[in-house]
């Protein structure tokens, strides 16, 4: 048979035609095809002046969406638009679940259930009669496929069958639908300072590409803020752009050192953005600018409420065995104490790296240029004096003014393997740096008083001091740096019949001059503050960690690589060795603005023993340890332990460090902590999570919480219990979180609550 829209196709056991009433009646496995629609029942009955079908007996509808509809009676329209069925339930592709008395279908998108139940849980298996975990029963349920809505009127919300709230009416999105102008589900939470809050967002999708976000947070003790967010998405890439502020009604309720009491109108606008200018180049933004240091921080705008953050813009390509980027940075510290550390924060106006490997053989090995810029700009002098009532050493954090450096490097490296499996990699290489400051009158006397405070301190552990500390201002440095070097490598296979072995002796020879000005306090020091000498870093021919200090005299690397199979999952891998200094100045006892190398475990022309083991079990289990040995007594400098492992339905992770105390860099007592965190899976769907952190020298309880959380296809639950011991203040605060999800109708929680009676408890 056919209608007037396409052809309808009709399979049944059994046909009987009524040419005077005009009607095909089927019986037996009915199946009618039409439009991509399907209906399959064990009768029916099509009136060909109606145009209508009567279905009875395992009626299913199966549209082409994917949507599915089960009842015994079905009256429908021949293409499936209109129709109203008895009894019924409701698949859709989105696995959300509708049942009703009665429904009836117009215009092929309004479907209206009488005494409804709605709910995204799949049914029991074993007990389809028994109430999922929650639903919405509604005398009437509106799905409107043109709108991409669903209304309830009058309904009532039910968890684990147990009636929870009712509602005169409400509306959700369509459950395919992911942008939908309307209000979101709202959240809750609660701080000593801010009161009790109340967050309701309301989502505009203006276009598929772009939306904003409007979200009111009221606060019992600070009143109103608003927030806007606008998004928008492109082919090529997105950006967005936030907009919060506030005037607090009660900024007495922060603590008087706090910039937060100090305020009384606030706001920030923040913005984001990357975008993909072509296969090899992204050009990207994020970018903050607020009333204060600490806005974003204490209201916690999300995306801008780190305490550290970096505003960026930057330009990045990549192709093949070229890399280029560029960006402009400014530090930040989101301080809650006025001009604690924020104002010391540098502008890096801009930094650039250029790295690129000639893709064909040069001399039969491989050359690789390099490139560094770096424009650094402060407008506050970060320096702290050395004095006998200061614990701390002296410390150059970073000079008032402008400075800036240009590097230039090759190098050059090839392979050669003798017929005894020796490995000989020689390598030469040669740097370049053009140096420019124009620093400030008090960051030139801060440069003469840190040469004064570093004479005769000591930097490592076994007595040694620095002698006359020179400084020697200039407004401009060049330097330049060569090393040949030599690297050999004898991989050693050894095999049993479970198991194989490689044992690797791996020496390394770098002939270098001194480094220029690597005696004297004279050459900007910022991207090189940081030093950790470990198994890591043993071979690397320059282990300082940025450009502004440079790596020069004669130095040996020596140590064994080893790695092992034993068959059934088991491998281990392992590394130890240690640096001689031969020739020249060893720059690691050299001093400089931040004492980079002091105690580093470098500072002596032999160096300390570095190792680092690790095993992998077919359990589950991971173990691994690192550390740094004295030279001389093997005394334990430093140590990373850690654990990982899976046993049934229990996940543990554990991590030991110690450092001993670093004085000239800026570290007085010994550090040693312990983290453990647990998660047991009690069963399919609930699960708890503990952890803590303990520092054993304060005897301090940093961090430590629990947590218990539910998820299945339909429902998510978590709450979370932490408690936070600063380890100088000893203040206590104690957090609570929950979070409830229904999935298609929203999330309802809270962010960290802290509980006042717990905020400042002393030791």
């Amino acid at each position: 048979m056919a209608t007037s829209d396409g052809p309808m196709l009709l399979e049944a056991d059994n046909l009987i035609y009524d040419n005077d009433k005009q009607t095909v009646t089927a019986a037996g496995d009915v199946r009618i095809e039409y439009d991509g629609n399907r209906l399959v029942a064990r009768r029916i009955t099509y009136n060909q002046q109606t145009g209508r079908i009567v279905a009875s007996g395992n009626v299913e509808i199966i549209y082409r969406d994917g949507t599915r509809i089960f009842s015994d009676d079905i009256d429908v329209t021949d293409d499936f638009a209109d129709g109203f069925v008895n009894a019924l339930r409701v698949e859709t592709v989105d696995d959300t679940y509708f049942a009703a008395e009665s429904a009836e279908r117009r215009g092929g998108l309004l479907t209206i259930f009488n005494n409804g139940v709605y709910t995204a849980c799949a049914p029991c298996e074993a007990n389809p009669d028994r109430a999922p975990i929650w639903r919405v029963k509604s005398r009437k349920i509106i799905w409107n496929g043109q709108s991409r809505t669903v209304r309830f009127e009058s309904a009532q919300f039910e968890f684990f069958g147990m009636p929870l709230a009712r509602l005169p009416a409400f509306e959700i999105a369509d459950p395919s639908v992911t942008r939908k102008t309307g209000f979101l589900i709202p959240s809750i939470g609660y701080s000593r300072e801010l009161g009790a809050r109340l967050s309701q967002p309301y989502f505009i999708a203006l276009s598929p590409t772009y939306d904003l976000t409007l979200t009111a947070h009221t606060y019992t003790r600070q009143g109103f803020l608003g927030e806007a967010e606008w998004r928008q998405r492109f082919d090529n890439g997105f950006y967005s752009l936030k907009a919060a502020g506030i005037i607090q009604q009660n900024p007495d309720a922060f603590r008087a050192d706090y910039i937060d009491a100090e305020e009384k109108t606030r706001w920030m606008v923040g913005t984001k953005g990357s975008f993909k200018i072509n296969p090899r180049w992204v050009f990207g933004w994020d970018a903050l600018i607020q009333s204060d240091p600490s806005f974003s921080r204490t209201y916690g705008i999300e995306g801008y409420s780190q305490t550290r953050r970096v505003d960026t813009i930057n330009l990045t390509g990549l192709d093949d065995r070229n890399y280029f980027d560029v960006r402009f940075l400014k530090f930040r510290v989101q301080d809650r104490v006025r001009d604690e550390r924020d104002p010391f924060q540098p502008w890096v106006l801009p930094s650039l790296d250029y790295a690129y490997t000639l893709d064909n053989p040069v001399a039969g090995g491989e050359l690789a240029f390099d490139v560094n810029l770096a424009v650094v700009h402060r407008s506050d002098l970060d320096y702290r004096a050395y004095n006998v009532l200061d614990p701390l050493s002296p410390r150059f954090g970073g000079a008032e003014g402008t400075s800036g450096r240009l590097t230039v490097a090759a190098e050059w490296k090839r392979n050669f393997i003798t017929d005894g499996g020796v490995v000989l990699t020689p390598l030469l290489a040669a740097r370049g740096d053009m140096i420019g400051t124009d620093l400030s009158a008090a960051s030139l006397g801060a440069y003469s008083d840190m040469a004064t405070n570093l004479a005769g301190l000591d930097y490592s552990h076994d007595g040694s001091s620095y002698g006359a500390v020179a400084a020697d201002i200039r407004s401009s440095y060049y330097r330049g740096m060569a090393t040949a070097g030599m690297e050999v490598r004898w991989p050693v296979l050894f095999s049993t019949t479970s198991a194989s072995h490689i044992l690797e002796p791996i020496g390394q020879l770098l002939v270098r001059p001194d480094a220029a000005y690597g005696g004297s306090l004279s050459i900007p020091n910022e991207d090189a503050q940081s030093l950790v000498f470990d198994a890591t870093n043993l071979f690397e021919h320059d282990k300082f960690s940025g450009y502004d200090l440079i790596e020069g005299g004669t130095r040996a690397n020596l140590g064994l690589r080893y790695s092992g199979d034993f068959g059934g999952g088991w491998t281990a891998n392992a590394v130890f060795g240690q640096s001689y200094h031969i020739a020249g100045d060893n720059p690691f006892a050299q001093p400089n603005l931040v004492n980079a190398g002091a105690f580093s475990g470098l500072e002596t022309d032999v160096s300390d023993f570095v190792g680092m083991v690790s095993v992998q079990t077919p359990g589950s289990l991971t173990l691994s340890a690192g550390g740094r040995f004295d030279e001389k007594t093997l005394a334990v400098r430093r140590t990373d332990f850690g654990a990982q492992a899976t046993v049934g339905q229990v996940d543990l992770v554990a991590t030991y460090t110690f450092i001993e105390s670093q004085p000239l860099y800026g570290f007085d007592n010994d550090r040693r902590e312990i983290s453990l965190a647990s998660r047991v899976r009690l069963t399919e769907n609930w699960s708890v999570t503990g952890r803590g952190a303990y520092d054993f020298e304060s005897e301090t309880l940093v961090k430590s919480g629990i947590n218990f959380a539910y998820a299945d296809e339909c429902f998510t639950y978590a709450m979370a219990v932490t408690r936070t011991e600063t380890i100088d203040e000893g203040d206590v605060d104690f957090n609570f979180g929950f979070r409830i999800g229904f999935r298609t109708i929203g999330d309802f929680g809270s962010a960290e609550t802290s509980f006042p009676e717990f905020t400042t408890v002393n030791r």
